[in-house]
C-alpha cells in the first residue's frame, strides 16, 4: 500500500468511527436542526464571516467524507442565511466536498478497481472520456440519484479533476436552489419526505437528461444534414453494395446473401484480397519452404548425415502461385456468384450514400459497407524510389533469390519475410528505428526472436534510422545512423514493411466527407457504422486490427447492421483479440500482455511455463520458448497470454475458447489434454497457477493427519 494513502485511510476511519460511535449523526437530524435554528441565526447576525465559514467547512467535511445530510446541511443554509447567501456558501461548499470525496474515491479504489476489471471497464472508459461531463451534468440535475455515490463513481473513472469540480458546480446549481429555498421554512417542515414537489423532481430530472437527448438531436441532425442534400430513390436495386472483395468483403457479401437480401459485391482487381494474393496465403506458403531448408540445415541434430537440398527459388515461387491458384475457388465470382452475390468487376465510386457507380452503371443501395481494406506505407526517404524497392504486395514478383535483402521494417511482416527468406539463403539485413523487433509485444519475447534470427545469421539493426538510399557505382546502397554514428549498407534488394496504409481516396469518401481517424482509417462506431449513417465499414480501413480474423469478425456485425437498417444494433466488442507472427519461434498472443497491464496500471497475477523441459518439445527438437498467462489477483481468470515456441498460433486457441466464454485456468487444468502433445503445455501453464497456490500452511496438519493414521 501507498505511503500517502495511509493518512487518508486513517483520516476517513477517524471520521467515520467518530461519528457513528459518538452517534454525530443526531446532530443533523431535522428535529435536531429544527430545534437550534434560533440560536443559530441568533449567531450569525452577531458573526456572520465565521458563521459562514464554520457553516462551509462542516458542509465540506460532511461531504468528503459521505457522511449522510447533506440534504439537511443545506436546508439550514437556506435557514441561516437566506437564498443568497444560503445558495452561495451550499453550493460551493457542495461541490468542494464532492470533489474532496471524489479525489478520497480515486486515490484509494481507482486503481484497484482498474486493474481488477480493467477490461471490463474499457468501453465506459472510453464513453466518460469521451461524454463524461454530459452523463455528470444529468446526474447532477436528478436529486433522486445519490450525492455521494456519484462523487465515488466518477472517481473511479478517467474524468479530468478540473472537469469534475465545475460540472458539478453548475449540475447542482439548481437543485441547491430549490432545497436552500425549501430551508427558509426550515422551521415548518415536518418531514424530509415530499420536500420537494413531484413536479420540481420531475422538472430537474428532464433538465439533467436535456444535455443528452440534445446530443443525440444534434448528431441526429447532423446525420440527416449529411444525407439530406442527396435525394432518396424510391426504391433501391440492392439492399447492401459491399466495396472489396478482401476478407471483410467476402464476409459481408455471404452474410447479405445467406439472409436473402439483395447483395451487390464490387471488386476492382482480384477476388481474395490481400490475404489470398499477396498476404497470408503466399507467406505462409513461402515460411513452409524456408521452414523445411531450416531443417535440412539441422539435418545432424536428428540423426540424418549429409542431408542437402539446393533452393530453386523460382520452383519456390511457383509452389506459392499454385496454392493461391488452389485456394482461388473458395473467392471467386462463380462461387459468390452461386451464393446469390451479384459480382461487378471494377471501380467502385460513392456517388451519394445510396448510389454506387460501376463504370458506367449506378447501383442504387439502401446500405453500403466499404471494405476496401489496405496497402503498404512507402516512408519517404531519400533517394528509395529512384533506388526501386519491393513491397509486400510486389515481392512475389520475384523468380532470382536475392542475394542480399535489407528488410525495412520490424513489424509481423518484416520479421516474417526476413526470416524466411534468410531460411532460403538470403543473407538478410534487417533495420527498423524501434528499439526492438515486434515492439508491441513483451520484451522477453522480442528477446527470444531476435536471439533466434541472429542464430539463423540474420542482422538486426534496431534502434536505427534511414538517412537516405543511393547507387553507387552500380550498387545500391543506403545510409543509416544510431547514436549520432552513420554507417553504409550494401543489398541487392530492398524490402519495405513499415506498415500498411487504409484505402480511403478516390472512390467517393472525401466528397462525402466521412470522417476518418488520426491515423488514417474511417472512423467507426461500435456497429461499423461511419459518420453517414447507411454507410458501413469493417477490415483494415477501419482498424484498428489489420488482421484477417478480425476483419471477417467486423465483416459480421457491419453486414447486419446494414440490413438491420436501424432497427436493431449489433456491438463489436474487442475484449477478445488473438493474432500471431509466424516466424521460428512462432509468436501468438490474445488479451493483455505484460508489457500493456503496466501501461494501463492493470494489477495482474503472472504464470510462466518453459518449454525447454516439455516433452514433446524436446522430442521435436524445438524446446525453446514459454507459455506466459496473466490472470486477475487472487482469481484465475485470464487477462492475456503470450506463447512463443513452435505451433505457438495453434496453442492459442484454447485459451482464445476460455477468454471468450469465462472459462478460467483450473477448467484448463482439469481438462484431459493427449500425451505426449504441444498442447499438454497449456494444461502445464494452468497446473503451474494452481501449484504457486496450494494451501502450504495446512500441509503440516496434513502430515500429521496421515501419520496419525499410519499408527506412527
Amino acid at each position: 500500500m501507498s505511503k500517502t494513502k495511509i493518512p487518508v485511510i486513517v483520516a476517513l476511519a477517524v471520521a467515520l468511527g467518530c461519528f457513528y460511535f459518538f452517534d454525530l449523526g443526531r446532530f443533523i437530524a431535522l428535529e435536531f436542526v429544527q430545534s437550534q435554528i434560533m440560536v443559530l441565526q441568533e449567531f450569525r447576525e452577531t458573526n456572520f464571516p465565521l458563521a459562514a465559514v464554520l457553516y462551509s467547512s462542516a458542509y465540506v467535511a460532511i461531504t468528503a467524507f459521505s457522511i449522510p445530510g447533506a440534504v439537511i446541511i443545506t436546508l439550514l443554509g437556506g435557514a441561516m442565511f437566506g437564498l443568497f447567501w444560503g445558495t452561495l456558501l451550499a453550493s460551493f461548499a457542495s461541490t468542494i466536498g464532492a470533489t474532496a470525496a471524489f479525489l478520497i474515491a480515486r486515490m484509494l479504489l481507482r486503481d484497484w478497481v482498474q486493474s481488477r476489471f480493467g477490461e471490463s471497464l474499457k468501453p465506459i472508459n472510453k464513453g466518460i472520456e469521451k461524454d463524461g461531463g454530459f452523463y455528470l451534468f444529468s446526474l447532477r440535475m436528478v436529486p433522486l440519484f445519490p450525492f455521494f455515490l456519484v462523487n465515488v463513481a466518477m472517481g473511479l473513472t478517467p474524468i479530468r479533476v478540473r472537469s469534475f469540480y465545475f460540472i458539478s458546480q453548475l449540475g447542482m446549481l439548481m437543485g441547491t436552489v430549490v432545497y436552500v429555498n425549501a430551508g427558509v421554512e426550515l422551521a415548518r417542515i415536518n418531514s424530509l419526505s415530499g420536500l420537494v414537489s413531484a413536479p420540481v423532481l420531475v422538472s430537474l430530472a428532464l433538465l439533467g437528461v436535456f444535455p443528452l437527448v440534445g446530443r443525440a438531436i444534434v448528431n441526429q441532425m447532423k446525420r440527416k444534414k449529411l444525407t439530406k442534400q442527396y435525394p432518396r430513390p424510391e426504391s433501391f436495386d440492392a439492399n447492401v453494395v459491399v466495396i472489396g472483395g478482401g476478407s471483410a468483403g467476402l464476409v459481408a457479401a455471404i452474410i447479405g446473401a445467406g439472409s436473402k437480401a439483395k447483395t451487390v459485391l464490387i471488386e476492382k482487381d482480384k477476388m481474395g484480397g490481400d490475404c489470398l494474393n499477396t498476404g497470408c496465403v503466399p507467406s505462409k506458403t513461402l515460411i513452409r519452404s524456408g521452414r523445411i531448408m531450416s531443417y535440412i540445415r539441422r539435418a545432424e541434430e536428428f540423426g540424418l548425415v549429409d542431408a542437402s537440398a539446393r533452393v530453386d527459388f523460382a520452383a519456390v515461387m511457383e509452389r506459392v502461385q499454385s496454392v493461391i491458384q488452389t485456394i482461388e475457388p473458395h473467392d471467386s465470382v462463380e462461387r459468390f456468384t452461386s451464393l446469390g452475390v451479384e459480382c461487378v468487376q471494377g471501380e467502385a465510386f460513392i456517388k451519394s450514400p445510396y448510389e454506387v457507380a460501376v463504370g458506367e452503371r449506378t447501383i442504387t443501395t439502401r446500405s453500403i459497407i466499404v471494405a476496401t481494406g489496405a496497402r503498404p506505407l512507402i516512408p519517404e526517404i531519400s533517394g528509395l524510389e529512384d533506388t526501386g524497392y519491393l513491397t509486400s504486395d510486389t515481392i512475389w514478383r520475384l523468380r532470382v533469390l536475392p542475394k542480399r535483402l535489407l528488410v525495412v521494417g520490424a513489424g509481423p511482416i518484416g520479421c516474417e519475410l526476413a526470416q524466411a527468406f534468410s531460411h532460403l539463403g538470403s543473407q538478410v539485413t534487417q533495420v527498423d528505428m524501434a528499439e526492438r523487433i515486434m515492439p508491441r509485444e513483451d520484451a522477453e519475447v522480442s528477446a527470444a526472436v531476435t536471439t533466434r534470427f541472429e542464430k539463423d545469421g540474420i542482422t538486426v539493426l534496431t534502434g536505427h534510422s534511414l538517412r537516405r538510399f543511393f547507387v553507387e557505382h552500380g550498387q545500391k546502397k543506403v545510409e543509416v545512423s544510431s547514436n549520432g554514428e552513420t554507417r553504409v549498407l550494401e543489398f541487392d534488394q530492398v524490402l519495405v514493411a513499415a506498415g500498411r496504409k487504409p484505402n480511403t481516396e478516390n472512390f467517393g469518401l472525401e466528397e462525402l466527407g466521412v470522417a476518418l481517424t488520426s491515423s488514417g482509417t474511417i472512423e467507426i462506431n461500435s456497429s461499423m457504422q461511419t459518420s453517414h449513417p447507411n454507410i458501413y465499414a469493417c477490415g483494415d480501413v477501419a482498424g484498428p486490427y489489420q488482421f484477417t480474423h478480425m476483419a471477417s469478425f467486423q465483416a459480421y456485425f457491419a453486414s447486419l447492421n446494414a440490413l438491420l437498417g436501424g432497427l436493431w444494433r449489433l456491438r463489436a466488442n474487442y475484449r477478445v483479440v488473438p493474432w500471431a507472427t509466424f516466424t521460428n519461434p512462432e509468436v501468438a498472443r490474445v488479451g493483455l500482455s505484460e508489457q500493456e497491464a503496466q501501461q494501463r496500471k492493470i494489477g495482474y497475477e503472472l504464470t510462466r511455463y518453459e518449454l525447454d523441459h516439455h516433452d514433446r518439445a524436446l522430442a521435436d527438437g524445438e524446446a525453446h520458448g514459454f507459455v506466459k498467462v496473466l490472470t486477475v489477483p487472487g482469481a484465475d481468470r485470464i487477462l492475456g497470454v503470450s506463447i512463443v515456441g513452435y505451433h505457438a498460433g495453434e496453442l492459442i486457441g484454447e485459451f482464445v475458447f476460455a477468454m471468450t466464454h469465462g472459462l478460467g485456468l483450473k477448467k484448463i487444468s482439469a481438462v484431459t489434454h493427449i500425451y505426449p502433445t504441444w498442447s499438454e503445455s497449456n494444461k502445464f501453464a494452468a497446473n503451474a497457477w494452481r501449484s504457486a497456490r496450494l494451501p502450504d500452511k495446512y500441509f503440516p496438519y496434513i502430515e500429521r493427519f496421515f501419520r496419525w493414521q499410519r499408527g506412527r
